[in-house]
């Protein structure tokens, strides 16, 4: 979700520069306006009104920040920021023919590492832009070879009217399908959501406007154009488009994509979540039809998580799906995790999870981004444990 938070807390409000010596009050709001943005972006929900990032907390910020001209001008004259995450997880998991311990990176959240900026053109408006390359915190290696920036490369401009932008970028699907239709964030082997359903996560060559939230809804719509390399011709390589509401507690999500060419792939996802004090629950549909391998299902989860304290969340969930490339062919799983920030950046995860495949289903558990260990067999059974260590900065 560290995406979709950046929308919603302005990257101009962020500033890394930092002057050896004294700090004045004016480099003090900076750096507190610096942490509290880092916050909201370690947090898996999407917005910085959380339990752990509260509104009061957010106005003191404020304060503290205009109450010093200074820091409000270094601020309007843009910024330049390095940020990262690192994520490694121990995942043993027997897919039908035994136990199978591996090392993985990035089944909770991506790992990576980016720039993110903004350039103040007047009139409340910034150039903004976002550099981002996925690796591996197991090798080292690059997430896709010979591509410096695989998750995102794109430039835009952002003001109170929304944001537009142009490149390589989040698909506006992954935006609410990675952190707010189930309680596992759709990450770890625990996200039925996302081991039983197919999405595009990424969308070159185009074209992206996201509206600022009013009266409590929010939209985003995306035009990516086809690639020469496809050799297709030219045109619209697939369009994207989310609704989102938001009163209170309550949140509701749709979102729907079409791509064309090779692996085409149409998927419509939405839900409702809601919070009832420490517990907050998750329901959620999803179809599909395409993509390669192909994939054609449709199905939905429940899940809930609740706080056991200000640092300690426990969930569960249960997802279903009905697989319509084999015949009477679907899949159920059942999942708990339990997650330990140990500090503001650092967070610790436990997931388990079975995943019961009938007939010659053959789904298996996975991450964000890994991939799952094939079944032994058609309808084969799979379950797993995975402990993780998640750092960001």
């Amino acid at each position: 979700m560290e995406d979709h938070t950046l929308r919603h807390a302005p990257a101009s409000l962020v500033t890394t520069c930092q002057t050896p010596g004294t700090l004045s009050p004016a480099r003090i709001a900076i750096g507190f306006w610096h942490a509290l943005a880092r916050t909201c972006i370690s947090a898996r929900i999407s917005t910085c009104t959380s339990t752990r990032v509260g509104p009061a907390l957010i106005s003191a910020a404020t304060l503290l920040l205009y109450s010093h001209p200074a820091a409000a001008a270094e601020i309007n004259a843009g910024f330049v920021s390095l940020y990262g995450v690192l994520d490694t997880s121990l995942e043993i998991t027997d897919p039908g023919s035994g136990w199978t311990p591996r090392l993985d990176s990035g089944a909770f959240r991506g790992s990576r590492f980016g720039l993110h900026g903004a350039e103040p053109i007047g009139g409340g408006t910034a150039i903004v832009f976002t550099l981002e390359n996925g690796f591996s915190s197991v090798d080292g290696s690059l997430q896709v070879p010979g591509s410096i920036f695989n998750r995102q490369a794109w430039i835009g401009a952002s003001g109170p009217w929304g944001e537009v932008r142009g490149g390589r970028q989040y698909s506006p699907i992954y935006i609410p399908f990675k952190g707010d239709l189930d309680a596992f964030g759709a990450g770890t082997i625990a996200s039925g959501l996302n081991n039983l359903s197919k999405i595009t996560p990424y969308a070159s060559n185009a074209v992206a406007y996201l509206s600022p939230r009013v009266a409590g809804f929010s939209a985003t719509v995306m035009l990516a154009t086809r690639d020469p390399s496809e050799e297709d011709g030219n045109g619209i390589d697939g369009y994207y488009v989310t609704a989102s509401y938001r009163l209170d507690e309550l949140h509701l999500l749709y979102a729907r994509q079409q791509t064309h060419g090779a692996g085409a792939l149409r998927a419509n996802l939405g839900g409702a979540s809601y919070g009832f004090g420490k517990l907050r629950v998750w329901l959620s549909f999803f179809n599909g039809d395409g993509g390669a391998p192909v994939y054609h299902g449709a199905g939905g989860s429940l899940s809930a998580q609740y706080s056991v304290s200000a640092n300690a969340r426990a969930s569960l969930g249960y997802a279903h799906v009905r697989d319509y490339t084999t015949p009477g062919g679907s899949a159920d799983q059942f999942s708990a995790a339990f997650e330990y920030d140990v500090s503001r950046t650092l967070q610790l995860y436990f997931s388990a999870a079975y995943l019961a495949n009938h007939d010659d289903s053959s789904f298996t558990l996975r991450g964000v981004n890994v991939t799952g260990l094939p079944v032994a067999y058609p309808g084969a059974p799979v379950a797993g444990v995975q402990f993780g260590v998640l750092e960001r900065f």
